[in-house]
């Protein structure tokens, strides 16, 4: 997440260790062992086989595993005994007010969070069904999951679950763990910061300048808790003993007008904390809203403060977008509001060059991912990611005038970094492998999940015929990666029509035909070429074995 796509790599690829060699081309020790048993020569006869005519295979690397589960709550392994166990008897059980009926079904309620709410209530203390999970069942949707507020501190709530652990630094928070994987995420009523040192600076005479956010653990209120909150329709609580909502901030008109507006000035709370931004675009475009016009000025105006918000919170809300199924509605209005220069710059300088065309081929892809997502698949962020990044290979911007001639062994120009100066084969952009290294140091992204999205990118080619493997086509049906690389070819395939007959071909149990003449992908023998080797190492001269 930069705005400098240009940004120096770091001199080791991902998903490589220190003492791994970068040019692994064509070494059949570093190989998958699927290429090996494709092969009619004797192992002692490959290893001084050239690689075949396409060149080396971009693929033949190691894969790195695909990533555990994403959890946006947990981001570390629950201990098993944190798990709700019949020892804790908590109650699940929502009250029916006598004088009212209930402006919640009580039985749309989740009965883990009810739990929670229960047993802050006998301790005491105040607590609170709140935000999206009031929202969507107040808008007819599922919640996602559930959410508390409290008048209970961190550490009081830790003393009241036995099946609870405190998370974060900005923002200290309480997870309650039940059976079956669920959590309960539980937050302490808290006050704006901001409010209160404009507040004080007020008394003193003074302006405060820069408004972002450092610290949010300024304990407050149950309305202060709702007033400090990013968007009137996230600051609706419920309160399940009385069977009410509470409305401190006009959540309620906004969610019948249809409408995302900030809470108080809505360029104060920009400049607060500019990821609203993207939360901004994820609601408006999963709940099918309006922005108001302020709050949509007021986002044009913050843009600029986008670099100022830490990588992995930018990494983390952009994959949100991108997890829930309204990346093309995002990404346009991303565009829109000139932010993909800062969360995705090689994406944002491909559409500005390809103008219509681009914006409509970008769209289709994701469209067609958005499709996917909603019917209930659960695709790995590597998958996510090459999906939109796929139009950005298919039409890449022109490139580097070269001589016609082949480039000499020695030449790297143009190389992807990972290959360590190969030239031959199919290869991703280096504004993508930019991007794709830059999103490893700086916001964290795994190296697993740039290297996967690499591959994946490098593996289009191969499924659609257009580049042979040595062995035949079929044998890829065997590569670690196949799958993954399928679900974007598939994808690619609806949304250009493009490639149908491949697409029909891999389904079907076979493989394409090759897109160029050249020798048959299966049965019969290819013409191998020997590759050049130095000696091997053996004994010196003179010596006997």
């Amino acid at each position: 997440m930069t705005d400098d796509p240009t940004a120096p790599r770091p001199p080791a690829p991902a998903a490589r260790t220190d003492d791994t060699q970068a040019d692994d081309s064509g070494d059949p020790e570093l190989e998958p062992a699927i290429e090996g048993e494709s092969l009619e020569l004797g192992a002692e006869d490959d290893e001084a086989l050239e690689d075949d005519e396409d060149g080396p295979d971009p693929l033949a690397g190691p894969v790195p595993e695909p990533p555990p589960p994403h959890d946006e709550k947990e981001p570390e392994p629950v201990p098993p005994v944190l798990w709700e166990s019949e020892a804790d008897h908590l109650d699940p059980t929502a009250p029916v007010p006598r004088d009212h009926p209930p402006e919640i079904d009580p039985d749309k309620l989740d009965p883990d969070a009810l739990k929670v709410v229960n047993r802050l209530l006998q301790y005491g203390h105040q607590a609170y069904l709140v935000g999206g999970c009031v929202r969507d069942l107040l808008a007819g949707r599922t919640p996602k999951d559930f959410d508390v507020a409290t008048s209970a501190v961190p550490s009081e709530v830790r003393g009241i679950f036995r099946n609870c652990r405190l998370i974060g630094r900005r923002f200290r928070l309480a997870h309650v763990y039940f059976k079956g994987g669920k959590i309960v995420e539980v937050s302490t009523f808290r006050a704006n910061p901001t409010e209160l040192e404009l507040a004080t600076d007020a008394g003193e005479g003074e302006e405060k300048d820069d408004l972002l956010i450092s610290d949010d653990n300024v304990f407050g209120t149950a309305e202060q808790d709702a007033r400090r909150r990013d968007f009137t329709i996230n600051g609706l609580f419920y309160d399940v003993a009385e069977g009410r909502v509470i409305d401190f901030v006009g959540g309620l008109r906004d969610l019948r007008l249809r409408e995302v507006r900030t809470i108080g000035d809505a360029q104060v709370r920009m400049r607060e904390d500019p990821i609203r931004i993207l939360r901004a675009v994820r609601f408006a475009c999963r709940l099918d809203f309006d922005i108001e016009s302020r709050t949509y000025a007021a986002m044009e105006g913050a843009v600029e403060d986008i670099p100022r918000c830490a990588p992995p919170r930018l990494l983390e809300d952009t994959f949100r977008i991108l997890r829930g199924g309204v990346s093309a509605g995002g990404l346009y209005l991303l565009s829109a509001l000139d932010a993909l220069r800062f969360l995705l710059p090689p994406m944002d300088a491909w559409l500005k060059e390809r103008g219509p065309d681009g914006a409509a081929l970008l769209r289709a892809h994701a469209e067609r991912l958005d499709a996917r997502v909603r019917s209930g698949a659960v695709l790995e962020d590597s998958v996510l990611l090459a999906t939109l990044l796929l139009p950005l290979l298919r039409s890449p911007p022109p490139p580097v005038p070269r001589p016609a001639a082949e480039p000499p062994p020695g030449d790297d120009s143009g190389a992807s970094p990972r290959t360590g100066g190969e030239e031959a084969g199919p290869s991703v952009p280096p504004a993508i492998e930019d991007l794709l290294q830059e999103l490893v140091r700086t916001a964290r992204l795994p190296r697993r999940i740039a290297e996967r999205c690499r591959m994946i990118l490098l593996a289009q080619a191969t499924l659609s015929g257009q580049r042979r493997r040595r062995g035949g086509l079929a044998s890829f049906r065997r590569h670690p990666l196949f799958q993954e690389a399928l679900t974007v070819f598939e994808l690619s395939v609806e949304a250009t029509g493009e490639h149908r007959e491949a697409l029909e071909a891999w389904r079907s149990g076979g493989a394409p035909a090759p897109a160029t003449g050249g020798p048959p992908q299966e049965g019969g023998r290819r013409r191998r070429r020997r590759r050049r080797r130095g000696p091997r190492p053996g004994p010196p001269s003179g010596e006997g074995t």
